[in-house]
């Protein structure tokens, strides 16, 4: 059977928590390949809201539930939302790769002590440790879940890197370490011993159940936040572009088969970089209260701006979408006119595409095609129930994307969803 992927076509927070959470019904493994604690997936069930920072979101279907070796993991964080999970009485099975790095308390304190050294040039690091936990991933300075579970293997690795990160946080960024060596070692093979149990090769099982089972591979992020194509530096340590999966999981890419781009019907970005379509005025005003964009970690407002299209051809370059999934689409309603971005002038010429650097994006200035507004009630089950402007604004972005769009949300609820 083929392997599904869902992938946020844009900045992220384009709700692929829900997405995935519809999808994983008929999914018999839910796993993820990528990212840390510094985003995070809401999803609504019922009424009740689960928000999720490491597990996949097919927790909340009560799948098996995977977390590759692509992903950093903070085990305090992973520890707190497993809690949170059985006191809501919601059951599953967790399998963690032995090869998945661990966030250690010095990877906070350097994301900070980075983020602040930067001054007028910070990037908006969410301070959660991820940055500097696959720095060291890179650097052969990492701890993995290996270690984590075994505890002479752990005080080895604390002993040769803690006095390394001690010199970098006092000498380098001026700060005080409220922890030592021994405290580290004692709450971190504790939490190790705990978590012993779900050591399992993700590689493993899923290149050998993959032509047997579904599975749905679920990131974090969007695809302009990928650390090599996207809008370097404002950009995340790792990959939640489609390619990222053969890499985080250990697996052949021919083994992906359907790729499902997440495409928020406006656009929305956390931090600092550059966001051609932003909205600082009325239209963001009413983007920002009735989408509720806050981010499910940090609790930041979101920039906010039109859809930015010229981005959606780049991504689907990128990504190889076999189709596409609409969200948030019941934001638009009530507003008079809606627009989309179809290009940019840049200097003297017009493009369609996105540009690759920072200081082409600076100069684009928006060309913008305009849409008819329309009315979405929360209460549509099928795609013709739709106000006939709004599938007239959705058909426009299949047609220029060049994917066809099978899922529109038009609400945060589960049965909030409409199949194409």
């Amino acid at each position: 059977m083929p392997g599904t992927v869902v992938i946020g076509s844009q900045f992220g927070d384009e709700g692929k928590g829900k997405v995935t959470d519809f999808y994983a019904e008929n999914a018999n493994l839910v796993v993820r390949f990528q990212g840390g604690n510094n985003a995070g997936h809401t999803v609504v069930v019922d009424g009740e809201v689960l928000k999720f920072h490491l597990l996949p979101s097919g927790v909340a279907q009560e799948k098996r539930i995977l977390i590759g070796a692509g992903v950093v993991l903070d085990p305090r964080v992973l520890k707190k939302e497993l809690e949170e999970l059985r006191a809501k009485g919601k059951k599953f099975e967790l399998g963690i790769d032995p090869r998945t790095h661990i966030i250690m308390p010095w990877h906070n304190l350097l994301d900070e002590g980075r983020e602040e050294s930067r001054g007028k040039t910070k990037i908006g690091t969410t301070k959660r440790g991820i940055g500097p936990c696959y720095a060291d991933k890179a650097e052969r300075l990492g701890i993995r879940f290996e270690d984590l579970v075994d505890k002479n293997r752990l005080a080895e690795r604390i002993g040769a890197i803690f006095p390394v990160k001690l010199a970098i946080l006092e000498k380098v960024y001026g700060l005080k370490v409220p922890f030592d060596e021994d405290s580290v070692l004692k709450e971190y093979s504790k939490l190790g011993a705990e978590f012993a149990q779900m050591l399992c090769d993700v590689s493993l099982e899923v290149c050998t159940t993959i032509d047997k089972k579904e599975i749905l591979f679920e990131g974090a992020q969007g695809t302009f936040l990928d650390n090599d194509f996207g809008t370097y530096p404002f950009v995340t340590s790792s990959h939640p572009i489609s390619g990222g999966v053969s890499i985080g999981i250990g697996m052949p890419l021919n083994k992906i088969q359907r790729i499902i781009g997440i495409v928020k019907a406006y656009t929305t970005r956390v931090g600092f970089g550059p966001f051609p379509t932003e909205q600082e005025n009325e239209i963001g005003k009413h983007l920002v209260e009735k989408g509720n964009e806050f981010g499910t970690t940090t609790g930041r407002k979101r920039r906010v701006g039109w859809l930015d299209l010229p981005m959606m051809k780049t991504s689907m370059r990128l990504n190889g979408f076999t189709e596409l999934a609409i969200t948030k689409l019941d934001v638009l309603s009530g507003l008079e006119k809606v627009k989309v971005c179809t290009g940019y002038d840049v200097g003297s010429k017009k493009i369609d595409l996105f540009p690759y650097s920072n200081k082409g994006l600076e100069n684009a200035k928006p060309i913008y095609r305009e849409f008819n507004g329309f009315k979405v009630t929360g209460k549509e089950k099928k795609y013709s129930d739709l106000d006939k402007n709004a599938r007239a604004y959705l058909e426009f972005i299949e047609k220029e994307i060049a994917a066809p769009i099978k899922l529109v949300s038009i609400g945060p609820g589960r049965e909030e969803t409409i199949l194409k």
